[in-house]
């Protein structure tokens, strides 16, 4: 399962992209107001630190707009994936894109009848937010299942990236459930690394080794 990070930090995203671990980045409107900067100009900066996929979110809602904004986005880089929203119009604009080649994500998608309506407009990505169904008491992890069933039986090709990701656990329970990718928040992908196991076993060894007074250089 591919990895993505969902932050506008340059300097994070540079750090954690250093472990070699990262796939990609997506970013959304909300993390660009936090950023306080030009979106162009960040989404520029997150192009050249990373190979992978860069979903960069259009800011209009119709889709002849959509497609005027996402057209500019794609223009920024070769690895700019333009981000919709799962709306009728987004649809319409995906699949305009789909035509021309671009790469999208289609994001905010809650059921997995609007995820069939994603990949017949021939979206890239889909974005499914599990922690916000949580959060209103379905069970997310039950949308990845159901769109895996969907694509596979079809064929599509779109590729499931599980957002709205809140804990290690989720990412977890996103690569048991068959999502192609998860888009994860920068401290959840350094808690990817730990364990308290891990930390006390390493901890018993290099007290083991001290003793012996050697030294492997």
């Amino acid at each position: 399962m591919q990895l993505f990070l969902d932050t506008t930090d340059v300097a994070v995203l540079k750090d954690l992209a250093a472990t070699g671990l990262v796939d990609g980045v997506t970013t959304n409107p909300t993390l660009i107001a936090k950023s306080g900067r030009p979106m162009l100009e960040v989404i520029a900066e997150i192009c050249e630190a990373v190979e992978g996929p860069v979903s960069a979110e259009v800011a209009a809602t119709t889709w002849q707009a959509m497609l005027d904004e996402g057209r500019k986005l794609a223009g920024v880089a070769p690895n700019v994936v333009v981000k919709v929203p799962l709306t009728r119009d987004g649809l319409m604009a995906t699949a305009q894109f789909a035509r021309e080649g671009v790469q999208t994500n289609v994001t905010l998608c809650f059921s997995a009848a609007q995820a069939l309506l994603a990949a017949k407009a021939g979206a890239t990505y889909v974005s499914p937010f599990i922690g916000r169904l949580d959060d209103h008491g379905a069970q997310g992890m039950d949308l990845i299942g159901e769109i895996r069933a969907i694509y596979d039986t079809y064929d599509f090709d779109t590729e499931i990236l599980a957002a709205s990701i809140r804990s290690p656990a989720h990412v977890t329970q996103a690569a048991l459930s068959g999502a192609d990718c998860a888009t994860i928040p920068p401290e959840v992908f350094a808690a990817l690394f730990k364990h308290p196991l891990t930390e006390k076993g390493l901890e018993q060894f290099m007290s083991d080794w001290a003793k012996t007074g050697q030294s492997i250089l």
